[in-house]
């Protein structure tokens, strides 16, 4: 089975680390991902922000694009996000300024409006939990210094950003939703909650949507886990890591590394670590290719979403990397390399 030539699929890597594993490794290896994806035919690669967070490696987003833009040359590369709120504006405009002045129209800029998640990372982020409240606010002031109509006070310019066109995507955490839709800038959705919370979430946007000179329409991109393998008995099996990472954090308080699927399947688990394990298995698209593609086909009609932004992370690098590829054939993505947006 073959998706529709019109099916855009990207990719958000989380820099996940394995057991046993530096962090520097998982960021090597995030470079080396983003070089496949490009060759599979994936639209973007986005990379995150976590701070303090054990089984992830990625902290400095802006950074580590800067190391996927180089290792690459068609694919557009960008943040998923850059959490506004832990940053000053102006600091942000000129990361992504220097970014879009060393890789012209290749970097997007994805913005979320989260904290860090703990007292201690806040504290050292010099942040209180409240600072999202401030997050319309914050994403105005960064987007008007890429305007070359308006400064700062004191007569401050962001150089290189100003008068420089980087799209810019908001992460519909909390009223994220609302956010984009009055700023007028594309919508990046989880569907994590449930497919109706993230309908209704959608309508609202597109219903509030104001057209602005960065988005004429209203734009939607879906992000969730897809697992392909050649059964499907193999494509679950593949969810198994990050969905015991998963479980452990509500149950323990920490996110850890990946560790293998057969070892996490043949320990025991406490009743609350399996209710946990359980449902961090489901809400996720996995099976064989005809499968996956066909179930996300569907989703992305009934959603009405323009793209889906594939968030997969297992303990196998080599599985993972032939999930993504047999994702890509499936749906064709060959002829959407270097594909502008």
């Amino acid at each position: 089975m073959t998706a529709s030539p019109a099916l855009r699929l990207s990719v958000l890597d989380r820099s996940r680390t394995r057991r046993g594993e530096e962090p520097a490794q998982a960021l090597r290896d995030t470079v080396a991902f983003a070089v496949e994806a490009e060759r599979f035919g994936y639209h973007r690669f986005w990379v995150s922000e976590h701070h303090g967070v054990p089984g992830v490696a990625g902290s400095a987003p802006t950074v580590l694009a800067a190391a996927v833009a180089a290792a690459t040359s068609r694919i557009r590369v960008g943040t998923g996000g850059v959490m506004l709120p832990n940053h000053q504006p102006l600091v942000v405009a000129e990361q992504f300024g220097v970014l879009a002045a060393l890789f012209p129209g290749r970097i997007d800029m994805g913005l979320g409006r989260s904290v860090g998640f703990t007292d201690g990372v806040r504290r050292a982020l010099g942040r209180e939990k409240d600072a999202a409240d401030g997050f319309p606010e914050q994403l105005a002031e960064l987007l008007s210094w890429f305007d070359p109509d308006a400064h700062g006070p004191g007569g401050v310019h962001a150089r290189p950003a100003e008068g420089l066109d980087v799209p810019a995507y908001v992460l519909a955490t909390g009223a994220g939703a609302e956010v984009a839709a009055d700023a007028g800038l594309p919508l990046v959705i989880a569907a994590v909650r449930g497919e109706e919370a993230m309908r209704a979430a959608i309508d609202r946007y597109r219903q509030r949507f104001r057209p602005s000179a960065r988005a004429e329409r209203p734009y939607v991109v879906v992000s969730g886990t897809v697992a392909v393998a050649e059964t499907e008995d193999r494509a679950r099996a593949l969810l198994v890591p990050e969905a015991w990472s998963s479980a452990h954090s509500r149950t323990h308080g920490e996110f850890s590394p990946l560790e293998p699927a057969e070892e996490i399947l043949a320990r025991p688990m406490a009743p609350r670590e399996r209710t946990a394990f359980e449902q961090a298995l489901t809400g996720h698209i996995a099976g064989t290719p005809a499968r996956a593609v066909g179930d996300l086909a569907a989703l992305l009609e009934r959603t009405g979403a323009d793209e889906f932004l594939v968030t997969t992370s297992t303990y196998d690098r080599a599985e993972l990397l032939t999930s993504y590829r047999l994702l890509a054939e499936a749906a064709g993505l060959a002829g959407l390399a270097g594909a502008a947006g």
